[in-house]
Parts: structure tokens; C-alpha cells; sequence
């Protein structure tokens, strides 16, 4: 990390989650889970309805003022959307908010009509109006939904929510939790920064916060058992933090991504890495003594490192053996791509501080001029202005492609991909050992992903950098699939 990229993160660190407390006189927060929102049985589909608005939370101690924040249905995170594999689903959105506003529903495939970009696969919704998504299921998984209407301020006031879609037959776990992983720029009176695609997070790493929270606060405490089995999905719903989760004591089993299943494995480095939007389903056995506590911590940032919370272990053991059954999951219905024949481009992306601000192409803009237009990153050459635009390829309807994605940046991307998931086939010219489905990729600074899928859903699908500051600035795309 050079220099230059830490003395901008120094600015919005995260604040040690001890130190916060013991600053704010707050005792030890154990940690909730998100509010789970309950559907209707209409005819043979499941109907929900969420509301974005206006709410206050109490984000951090009660020594501080509730936060004014943006919500659905008045809680952070919104509420839990949980069906089951195959279900259709239908969700009413009221908006009452002041502007306009979508839901995206991250990483289902669903019909284009439902994919919730504005203007691009629908009419935003009016303030005061509403929109009725109706949509199924075809895929199990950890998925979240949040809008696409100035994201980078609707998301990163607290619009988003977790939508897990379980599995005909789930796995055998004592307990399954979700934790949506947020950070916020905050003053001292526990108000969001109102300083939202400022050009310097714009052009350098996004809007990184200093208070980081799980399900809306900041805890201390996961209470466990020895012997226990637990399921652990993770979403990250922060605007641009990336998150690299060390369990002390702890080797978490990986068996999703994105949803996806993937072969039950360890990380190599034993931590889990994360960028906004991206998601991990793990399995953790507790094979620790009772009575002991272990740190869980976040060192993605050099020099920031800090303890997310606390693993704590009961007096008393749940079972002396641990669980001997399956963690596999099925798989899920991705149509695999065929290698014969498969159609390949070349994705190049450019821009930002410290990195190639040229803009390549037609335009024949300088960095300047980008600058004074807030733009300040390309995809081919190409800065988006909203999300309309000419599609950056045009796809054949089942048609396998590759594309080679280069982060000609000095910054890091997680790329996202609307309706569809794709195996990310290699990383700097190496084959990847687990060729992974997933709908957001990660790439580090001048890394080179090879990633494949087939074009299986008509329309127009955004393809853009999922730091919401990034993609405002220029690095979205559309690409086309037809018939």
C-alpha cells in the first residue's frame, strides 16, 4: 500500500470497537440478528412489503443521540427476506423517501424487468409512489438487496437488507446467523458525514467509515458453545470498505461464495476476505474450552487493524463430539460454461489517483477534464454518466463467454456483474484452484481475473465497480445479451 493510499485511509480509520465504549461508558453488547420480515401465502407466491424512509437508530452507545438514517421499514439493517429455493416471491416498495429510489436484489437472477437500475430496467420509483417486484427464486444462497438510485448515499445511510434463500434440504447446523457488515462516517454527536462522492473518496478509495457495526451496532460479544456447529453468512453492505476477517483460534470451512456453493475448503491465509457487496457463507465448529473468549478481527487496512468482536465460550459444553455431517451444499442452477468455441474480450479498467487517469478511446480526454466532470474512472475508455448508456458488448442469448478483466489502477475493484453469476477462472494467468461462481469479483491493483459464464438472460445488465463512489464516477458499463 503506498503511502499516498494510507494517508487517505488515515482520515476515516475505524474506530477501535473498545475504545469506542470505553469512551462512551457503554457495557458489552451482545449481538442481535437482523429482524426477520414475515411474508403472506398469496395464491402460490410469498408477498412482502418494504417501506424506505426516514428513521432514527441507536447505531452506537446510548451515552450518544440516535442516528438519523435511511431505512426499510424504519430498522438497520432492513428486515430479513427469507424463502425457500424455488418460492416465488413478491415484494411491494413503498418510497417515502424524498427522492426517487429502486431495490436491486444483489445477486439473484431475476428477470431484467426486476433488477431495479433506473432507467436502465425500470422508472425509479416517485417519491410517495410504489413498485411491485415479483420475481422466483431458481437459487439458494446468501443475497441482499439495496437500491440503485444514488446508491452512494441511499446505500451508505443505511438502505439495504439480507435475503437468504435456503436450500430444499439444508444442511445440518446448530445455528444459522447473518451478519451484514457496515462501516459509517460518523461526527461525535453519532450523525452520518453529510460529505457523500466528494472527489477525493470519489477518486481514490471510496467512502471508508470509522465506526464499524454488525446488524446495525456495534457489539462485543458472539455467545457460543463448545461443540456447537454454526453457519455464519456474511454480507458486506459498506459503501467501500473491504473487510479481511481473522477468527483467532478458529479455521472457518468456506462453502459458499456469492451464494454459491463451492468445496468446502480453509483459507490458505485463514481469514476471509471480503469487498462491498461480496458474501461468504462459512462453517465454524466452536472446538474451544468453555470459558475462554477469542479475538475476531478486521486487517484488511495496514496499520488499522482493530477487533470486530469477541467470541465467547459458556461454562457449560454442548456435546463432547463434533458434528460428523455433511457441509456440502447442492449445487445451484448455473448453466457451466462450454470451453469449445467460447467467445473472448479483453475488459480494461482505468483511472482514479496513482493510476492511469488518460482516458483511452475516442474521447481524447485528459485527466483535468475528467476531473471537472466527476469523472474519474473508464471501462474500455469509457466514463458512464448514469446508467443509460451503449453497451460496452452485446452478447448472443446462451452463448459461453470469457472475459479478461485488467485493473490498470492503483486501487482496489470488486466488479459486479447484474443477472448472472460467473466462475472466476484465473487470476493473473494461474488457474484458480476452486474456479468459484460468484457475482463480485475482487481485483487488487494491476491484478489480471479471467472470469466465464454464459449469457443465458436477455437485456441490458449493469457491469460496474460495486464502491458506489467509483461507479458514480465513471466505472459502470452495460452489457447486452440478445437473441
Amino acid at each position: 500500500m503506498t503511502k499516498k493510499t494510507q494517508n487517505a485511509l488515515d482520515r476515516y480509520g475505524p474506530v477501535s470497537r473498545r475504545a469506542f465504549l470505553a469512551r462512551s461508558g457503554a457495557g458489552a453488547l451482545a449481538l442481535s440478528l437482523p429482524s426477520k420480515l414475515v411474508g403472506a401465502e398469496v395464491g402460490s407466491s410469498k408477498q412482502f412489503a418494504l417501506s424506505a424512509g426516514k428513521s432514527t437508530v441507536q447505531l452506537v452507545s446510548e451515552s450518544h443521540p440516535t442516528t438519523s438514517v435511511w431505512a426499510y421499514n424504519e430498522i438497520i439493517p432492513g428486515p430479513e427476506i427469507r424463502v425457500r429455493q424455488g418460492d416465488r416471491v413478491g415484494i411491494a416498495v413503498e418510497n417515502n423517501l424524498d427522492e426517487e429510489t429502486t431495490v436491486h436484489w444483489h445477486g439473484l437472477r431475476v428477470p431484467n424487468a426486476m433488477d431495479g437500475v433506473p432507467h436502465l430496467t425500470q422508472t425509479p420509483i416517485a417519491v410517495g409512489g410504489n413498485f411491485h417486484y415479483q420475481f422466483d427464486v431458481p437459487d439458494a444462497g446468501t443475497y441482499w438487496y439495496h437500491p440503485h438510485q444514488r446508491g452512494f448515499e441511499q446505500v451508505g445511510r443505511g438502505l439495504y437488507g439480507a435475503f437468504i434463500v435456503e436450500e430444499q434440504e439444508p444442511i445440518v447446523v446448530d445455528r444459522d446467523i447473518t451478519w451484514v457488515l457496515d462501516d459509517w462516517r460518523l461526527d461525535r454527536d453519532a450523525q452520518i458525514r453529510n460529505d457523500f462522492n466528494n472527489r477525493h473518496d470519489a477518486s481514490h478509495n471510496g467512502r471508508v467509515g470509522n465506526t464499524v457495526t454488525i446488524n446495525g451496532q456495534i457489539p462485543t460479544t458472539l455467545n457460543v458453545q463448545q461443540g456447537e456447529r454454526i453457519r455464519l453468512r456474511l454480507i458486506n453492505a459498506a459503501n467501500a470498505r473491504i473487510f479481511n476477517l481473522e477468527f483467532a483460534n478458529h479455521e472457518p470451512w468456506i462453502i459458499a461464495l456469492d451464494g454459491q456453493p463451492v468445496e468446502p475448503h480453509h483459507s490458505p491465509t485463514n481469514s476471509i476476505v471480503l469487498g462491498p457487496a461480496m458474501r461468504a457463507d462459512l462453517i465454524i465448529d466452536m472446538t474451544a474450552d468453555p470459558d475462554q473468549r477469542y479475538q475476531v478481527t478486521d486487517s484488511f487496512y495496514r496499520d488499522l487493524e482493530y477487533t470486530l468482536i469477541d467470541i465467547a465460550y459458556d461454562a457449560t459444553a454442548r456435546r463432547e463430539q463434533l458434528l460428523d455431517t455433511s457441509m456440502s451444499l447442492p449445487l445451484n442452477t448455473m448453466p457451466e460454461p462450454e470451453w469449445a468455441g467460447i467467445e473472448r474480450h479483453e475488459i480494461r479498467f482505468n483511472g482514479g489517483m496513482m493510476g492511469n487517469m488518460m482516458m483511452s478511446g475516442n474521447s481524447g480526454m485528459n485527466m483535468m477534464q475528467m476531473m471537472r466532470e466527476g469523472k474519474m474512472w473508464t471501462i474500455n475508455g469509457v466514463a458512464a454518466s448514469g446508467h443509460v448508456m451503449d453497451p460496452l458488448l452485446t452478447l448472443k442469448q446462451g452463448r459461453s463467454y470469457h472475459f479478461e478483466l485488467l485493473n490498470d489502477t492503483a486501487w482496489h475493484h470488486p466488479i459486479h456483474l447484474h443477472g448472472h453469476s460467473f466462475r472466476v477462472v484465473s487470476r493473473n494467468g494461474k488457474e484458480t484452484q476452486h474456479r468459484e461462481w460468484q457475482d463480485t469479483v475482487l481485483m487488487a491493483p494491476e491484478e489480471r481475473v479471467g472470469i466465464a459464464f454464459v449469457a443465458d438472460s436477455l437485456g441490458d445488465w449493469m457491469f460496474h465497480c460495486h464502491i458506489f463512489e467509483h461507479q458514480a464516477a465513471g466505472m459502470m458499463g452495460v452489457v447486452r445479451v440478445s437473441t
